[in-house]
């Protein structure tokens, strides 16, 4: 951000205010959407008759198609308007959520889940674009990240129950007209209460068509790769869609250091703010997208608790998730930033770290480490995507945004396919030593798929208590490790994030001094967002 964008803006007006709650109401339906259907398909897979192949297509297409849209959206975004593709977004969503419900086979309904994620792509980085040009102070526009971040943390809690309850009183079509009516408020509302951003009379042009089918290319094979990976299938297409999505990746990346208007903007990664905010995205990401997978096996799998007996106790960490998110701003303006973000991933590591003193019966040190876990994340991400945006030129606000979220997906993506891969190869390594003598050959087989598996590969075995107990130890034993590793990982970008950042900041202050004829003093003094911004010219 300019330092003069900083010290000249005005205070946001309430009708941007009030837009904001325009702009949360997409957002907020987009994740639910997101987290609706792990609730919804066994009644989907049973009216549809869908194959397990087609049920895990009707999960996974709606992310795969937003994921690798996002970046295409978001140089769209900034050329013809963020205003005027919110609203085309938010029709194509209201029209195919219709579609959706009213699904009559499988394959159309991943057909209409491919384009909600479309349209999806076009709503969430015109949002945070709108969100850049809308609230240009930096206390601003921090707290209406938050806000924004909020809501789509709470869809995703949300998700699961409204989705429970509609199928319960309606039917499973139910879950996706919730977006109808919403959809059609953003139609009325947004052009009364979101400014019409556009470029300048010498702006961009329509985006460079090549380099658009190099990003798809880069992101939808990547995306396809990691999540095959996941899953243990597929192995071989999957490897060859991540060798494509790197040479695509390649070639996109030289096209446009050669463009003089290239459709991602290679100059914002040149900001240590950029960077590192996008570094620390990603990793938190990966970390715990990884351990998430493993503490809801360990909940179900070890625990032997229900799917609503383990939504409730995810209740703790979504709340405070929430509370973290929504109260950074305010921890924002009484420390300094750098700090906050990295205390929030050494709180969040810290708290990761208490998973490898877990054992099979550990159910209130679980929930503390993930309650921890969830307060540091929760602080940092609000304050690292406030570091992201403010970093970038309000023109290229909605590539900015759309490369964070892109960052967030594949971060979830890679996650699974890593930490997730790893807690079951430690799993399969553990058991052998974990189970009683003369456990045939094939049942042993059968529970070294996974702890999911293991109950129902003994039944009727006589020594199915003591298979099923040392399934549960060398689970345990795996996802003590994961949780290590994730905390490691999570205090390393917690040494990395400081030092670069104070570094930074350090040498801006520094230049900033030296440009006005000061002395060079208190080049270490604490900063908050809006001061991180300022010294940025």
């Amino acid at each position: 951000m300019h330092a003069s964008d900083t010290l000249e803006a005005a205070p946001a007006p309430r009708r941007h205010w009030i837009g904001l709650g325009a702009l949360a109401l997409p957002t907020l339906l987009i994740s639910i959407d997101v987290s609706v259907l792990y609730v919804a398909l066994p009644s989907i897979s049973r009216d549809l008759g869908a194959s397990g192949t087609q049920q895990l297509w009707i999960l996974d297409i709606y992310s795969f198609i937003l994921a690798g849209f996002l970046v295409t959206m978001g140089g769209l975004a900034d050329r013809i308007g963020a205003r005027r593709l919110l609203l085309v977004g938010a029709a194509a969503f209201g029209v195919v959520s219709v579609i959706a419900a009213y699904s009559q086979s499988a394959e159309m309904l991943i057909a209409a889940r491919a384009l909600l994620g479309l349209a999806g792509a076009t709503i969430m980085p015109s949002t945070m674009s709108l969100i850049r040009h809308m609230f240009p102070r930096p206390e601003e526009m921090a707290r209406a990240i938050s806000i924004w971040l909020a809501c789509f943390m709470g869809g995703m809690t949300a998700g699961p129950i409204a989705g429970g309850a509609l199928i319960e009183h309606f039917w499973w079509g139910a879950a996706f007209l919730m977006g109808v009516p919403v959809m059609a408020l953003i139609g009325v509302v947004a052009p009364r209460l979101l400014p019409d951003v556009r470029p300048s009379g010498s702006g961009h042009a329509l985006p460079d068509a090549v380099s658009v089918g190099l990003s798809l290319v880069t992101l939808l094979p990547g995306v396809y790769g990691l999540k095959e990976i996941a899953r243990g299938e597929q192995v071989v297409p999957a490897v060859v869609g991540l060798v494509v999505a790197a040479v695509a990746g390649v070639v996109f990346v030289r096209r446009q250091r050669r463009l003089a208007d290239p459709l991602l903007d290679l100059e914002l990664f040149s900001n240590h703010k950029f960077s590192v905010g996008l570094a620390t995205f990603l990793v938190t990401g990966v970390v715990m997208a990884g351990v998430s997978y493993a503490a809801a096996l360990y909940l179900q799998g070890v625990l032997a608790l229900s799917p609503l007996a383990v939504g409730a106790w995810l209740v703790p960490q979504n709340l405070i998730m929430l509370a973290g998110t929504l109260l950074a701003p305010r921890l924002d303006q009484r420390f300094d930033t750098v700090r906050l973000v990295v205390g929030g991933l050494v709180v969040s590591g810290g708290g990761l770290l208490l998973l490898g003193f877990l054992s099979t019966s550990s159910l209130a040190l679980h929930l503390v480490a993930m309650v921890l876990a969830a307060a540091g994340v929760s602080v940092t991400m609000s304050l690292v995507m406030n570091l992201i945006m403010g970093a970038t030129p309000p023109e290229r606000a909605g590539s900015a945004a759309s490369v964070a979220e892109t960052g967030g997906e594949l971060g979830i993506a890679l996650g699974v396919a890593t930490l997730g891969t790893l807690v079951s190869a430690l799993y399969r390594f553990a058991l052998p030593g974990e189970l009683p003598a003369g456990v045939a050959a094939p049942t042993a087989d059968r529970v070294g798929e996974g702890i999911a598996s293991a109950p129902a590969a003994v039944v009727g075995s006589p020594v199915a208590g003591d298979v099923l107990a040392a399934a549960r130890e060398a689970f345990t034993f795996g996802y003590n490790v994961v949780g290590v590793l994730g905390g490691v990982a999570l205090l390393g970008a917690a040494w990395a994030t400081g030092r670069v950042l104070g570094a930074g900041r350090e040498s801006e202050v520094a230049e900033t001094e030296l440009g006005d004829g000061t002395a060079e003093t208190d080049m270490a003094a604490p900063a908050t967002v809006g001061e991180l911004a300022e010294a940025t010219a």
